[in-house]
């Protein structure tokens, strides 16, 4: 089956581009046929590549499959490879299952939609290039499915074109990830120059031969692909977009969230391992804005009345976990995050779309309430995505994943308290923001009759969703409490956390805080929303506490320390610069142009003896020429 590998990238795409020639002459039912069949079948045939690489394949060797030579520049030969091992597998098969059911979702949400078949073909495009991002063998093709992302990103944040403000977050996304596409372009540069390959298995083989730990040249090299990752996964100083790109039909959300975009910079980071390894500055960097990352938006994330941006901020600090994972050693912690992350994310955010279309558009959570009885789907659904989310212990997915990561960070070699403390402080915020969302939005007095509209393309994805939102952590358990299979088969491809001489309960100890905390967590959201719904209102009353309110609320001033310091400036240099001499020299191009088309323009003048006249003379001067040379 390994050799039907290509098909995984190629089925989505295939439909991209029927859709994309033909979606015009499709019906409604027929560009929802395609665009489901062709992410579904690449699920189905990933599953069965899954199957084949564990069962004949017990000690993790890789699979290549190389396709054909792009191009060929002297010794440069860049090829269309694909590269399989544990991590990759695991992507693709989280990327194209989750793929699969909001796509399921996206034909009863977008249905009447007038952008119907394109949408369907943008969400494709967007699959195809997000495999190929995680199969490819060499950093160009990956590059390629990176920027592929991008510009989906663009094309479905702004899908509502005629919104000027969606229109507004497109171009911001495509223009904060462009600063980091073009630190991680500058790095593929630096990488080939230095090591003369993109082949990524080589280029770690040579860089690990050819640089020390610590060496200038490694650092140079991690620090320009962390940049990459900064502005693709969204994380300080880049973060930014993200609340913006709700501006997207919920669906596109819950891609970009869960299965797409802002995990690649993790999966890049991730594959390209060695490198940081070898510049432990930059490996540490990596620790430190994801832990400031995941409190900065942990707290912005309880302040959002917009219940997709209180998503979108999750996301975030989410992501920020998985940096601090990869910036301690600990590998597997951060792709298993991103496995349950994927899970209970997508069904938060498909739960909220139940929600919002039942209140017919409505995204603020203070003019919901009472939804429980009328919404009872989306209300279980969405609790099941709350309690992973916020690491309910023992029955959730995310407990065990955040567990993992909480763990590592405290005994690692890398780690520290301070960096293990800053997780258990986001985990609190976390339990305290979504469940601060799911009792405002479920609890008290309902403020608005719902909708009640029963859609099976509904059901199906929140149910399969919540499922694994519960039992996928169970693949990988505490040392304490069964086998570690998730981190013994991704260790095939990724090391091991090298870890500290710990005492033989200090695991436990960290598990039964990491357990409680989200717990607090929890029971504070309960008291202030639920036994004392007025203790929120009074906390913003006072001048401190309004003003901390709206700092948080504001994202704590990025945007508009931004507007200042580079978007104002800019502008003005614009204004200032708009006749000067660089302009002129240009203008004087087209002056020149204009001027001789008015001079050859003139000799048309339609006499004939006048053409034979200059055909006679422009003759007698060539073989003058021929003559005298």
């Amino acid at each position: 089956m390994m050799g039907l590998l290509w098909l995984v990238p190629l089925l989505p795409f295939i439909g991209f581009i029927i859709l994309a020639l033909f979606g015009k002459r499709i019906s409604n039912r027929g560009a929802a046929a395609v665009g489901c069949a062709s992410v579904g079948l690449s699920a189905v045939i990933s599953m069965l590549i899954a199957a084949d690489f564990i069962s004949f394949n017990p000690d993790g060797r890789a699979y290549s499959q190389v396709l054909w030579t792009w191009l060929q520049v002297g010794g440069f030969r860049p090829q269309i490879g694909l590269y399989l091992d544990s991590l990759s597998l695991i992507m693709v098969l989280v990327v194209s299952f989750v793929a699969f059911f909001i796509h399921l979702y996206s034909a009863a949400y977008m249905r009447g939609d007038d952008g119907y078949s394109r949408f369907f073909a943008y969400m494709n495009l967007f699959v195809g290039s997000m495999l190929t991002l995680v199969l490819a063998d060499n950093l160009l093709l990956l590059y390629l499915g990176w920027e592929g992302v991008g510009l989906c990103s663009y094309l479905l944040i702004g899908f509502w074109y005629r919104d000027p403000a969606n229109i507004r977050a497109a171009v911001k996304a495509f223009i904060i990830t462009r600063v980091g596409d073009t630190s991680m372009a500058i790095g593929l540069f630096f990488l080939f120059l230095n090591l003369g390959s993109l082949n990524i298995q080589q280029l770690l083989g040579l860089a690990s031969r050819s640089w020390p730990i610590g060496s200038g040249m490694a650092v140079a090299g991690a620090a320009l692909l962390l940049g990459g990752a900064l502005g693709k996964s969204a994380q300080l100083p880049l973060q930014t977009w993200l609340p913006d790109a709700m501006a997207g039909p919920t669906p596109v959300s819950a891609l970009i969230h869960a299965a797409t975009m802002v995990t690649a910079g993790v999966y890049l980071i991730a594959r390209t391992h060695v490198l940081f390894e070898l510049a432990p500055q930059v490996q540490a960097a990596v620790a430190v804005i994801g832990a400031v990352t995941l409190l900065v938006s942990a707290a912005s994330a309880l302040t959002q009345v917009d219940i997709k941006r209180v998503l979108a901020y999750s996301t975030i600090s989410q992501i920020g976990y998985m940096f601090l994972a990869l910036g301690v050693g600990a590998w597997s912690g951060a792709i298993f995050h991103f496995m349950t992350h994927a899970f209970f994310k997508a069904l938060l955010f498909l739960a909220a779309g139940v929600i919002i279309t039942a209140m017919g558009g409505e995204h603020d959570i203070f003019k919901m309430g009472g939804l429980r009885k009328t919404l009872p789907l989306a209300f279980w659904a969405f609790l099941a995505g709350a309690a992973s989310l916020a690491a309910i212990p023992f029955i959730t997915a995310g407990f065990y994943s955040k567990d993992l990561i909480l763990w590592s960070v405290f005994s690692s070699t890398k780690g520290g308290v301070w960096l293990w403390l800053t997780g258990l402080a986001g985990a609190f915020l976390t339990a305290l923001y979504i469940f601060r969302v799911f009792f405002v939005v479920f609890f008290g007095q309902m403020k608005a009759i719902p909708l009640r509209k029963r859609e099976t393309l509904f059901i199906i994805p929140l149910v399969v969703l919540a499922v694994f939102s519960v039992i996928a952590g169970f693949v990988d358990l505490p040392g304490w409490m069964g086998a570690e299979r998730f981190t013994g088969f991704i260790s095939t491809s990724l090391p091991l956390t090298q870890t500290l001489p710990v005492g033989g309960g200090a695991e436990f100890m960290v598990d039964l805080l990491g357990a409680v905390v989200p717990l607090i967590g929890l029971l504070f959201a309960y008291l202030i929303y639920i036994r004392k719904p007025a203790f929120a209102a009074n906390v913003v009353r006072n001048q401190a506490g309004r003003a901390l309110n709206r700092f948080w609320l504001a994202g704590w001033g990025f945007d508009a320390a931004y507007d200042i310091l580079l978007v104002r400036p800019f502008d003005r240099l614009s204004r200032m610069l708009r006749g000067d001499a660089i302009d002129l020299v240009y203008s004087g191009i087209a002056w020149l142009n204009r001027l001789v088309h008015l001079l050859l323009s003139g000799t048309e003048t339609g006499r004939l003896r006048w053409y034979v006249l200059v055909l006679g003379f422009g003759g007698a001067i060539l073989i003058g020429i021929a003559v005298l040379l």
